[in-house]
């Protein structure tokens, strides 16, 4: 579908009435077009027009009532009712709905309905376990910013096994690409000569952190799993298969996106 002519001419004023109006970019990830990041790339990338005008201001706001926003030819209109999915992603798929390279993506594994659906906290290709989707843009903001220390845990297989003094770097924090790593927690769950299995708790959501963190203590993963997110739990959901949140997961899931939580303590217990 081609795109409308539009001017690109900066609006001067808002689109909307005072009081009546919200964020461009929210707006627009309530529309189903991605993270915070992504919507914004295409404010700025001009791919976005407000009633005949395009606008690359990320500070524009919008009356989702009464102005027209398009996009790619397309008028938007915000998803009134807002929807709660988690996956239990299988090794192998790519999270992202378009792959330049043509592999399995995790939307290969979810219904049409869903093909443009936000997702929440990113997996890499080799891991697997809990991804939450849902097309409240506003809440996957809150819960992936650093200062409501969401909290996300993964079980690890790491090799070889380590000394007790990596473990405690873990917790403390460790240096990666980016900076110093904060606090987590770490739970030695299984260990063996050659292995140990780890629960690891934690607050931030770096590139590959978890993998970057056990590299920098002098260790490997072997396999890496998110088994919860938040208040939610994937339990015995089977590998590529989804389902939508209950009513109470969702209550908890927006009350844990509220909360601003102090910075996290040092934890120095071997196991839970």
């Amino acid at each position: 579908m081609k795109s409308s002519q539009t001017s690109s001419k900066q609006l001067s004023k808002p689109a909307s009435k005072p009081g009546k109006s919200i964020r461009l970019n929210r707006f627009l990830a309530d529309c189903g077009l991605g993270s915070r990041r992504k919507v914004e790339s295409l404010i700025t990338d001009g791919a976005i027009s407000i009633n005949g005008e395009v606008c690359r201001d990320l500070a524009q706001t919008v009356d989702p009532e009464q102005d027209r926003v398009v996009h790619a030819g397309k008028e938007l209109k915000a998803n009134s009712d807002k929807l709660y999915i988690i996956l239990n992603k299988p090794m192998g798929y790519v999270v992202s709905q378009k792959d330049e390279y043509s592999r399995k993506t995790v939307y290969d594994l979810l219904p049409e309905q869903f093909a443009s659906m936000p997702y929440a906290g990113r997996l890499d290709k080799n891991s697997e376990g809990l991804l939450l989707f849902t097309n409240d843009g506003e809440l996957i903001k809150r819960l992936t910013h650093p200062s409501h220390k969401v909290e996300k845990v993964y079980r690890v297989w790491v090799e070889p096994k380590l000394r007790r003094s990596a473990i405690l770097s873990l917790r403390d924090g460790v240096e990666i690409e980016g900076g110093k790593t904060q606090s987590a927690k770490v739970y030695v769950k299984s260990e063996s000569e050659e292995s140990m299995l780890l629960k690891l708790v934690i607050t931030e959501g770096r590139k590959r952190q978890i993998r970057h963190m056990i590299e920098a203590v002098g260790g490997k993963v072997k396999s890496l799993r998110r088994v919860q997110f938040g208040p939610i739990i994937l339990g015995d959901l089977p590998p590529g298969r989804w389902r939508p949140l209950l009513l109470p997961e969702i209550r908890a899931l927006i009350k844990a996106g509220r909360e601003v939580k102090p910075g996290a303590k040092r934890h120095v217990s071997k196991t839970s």
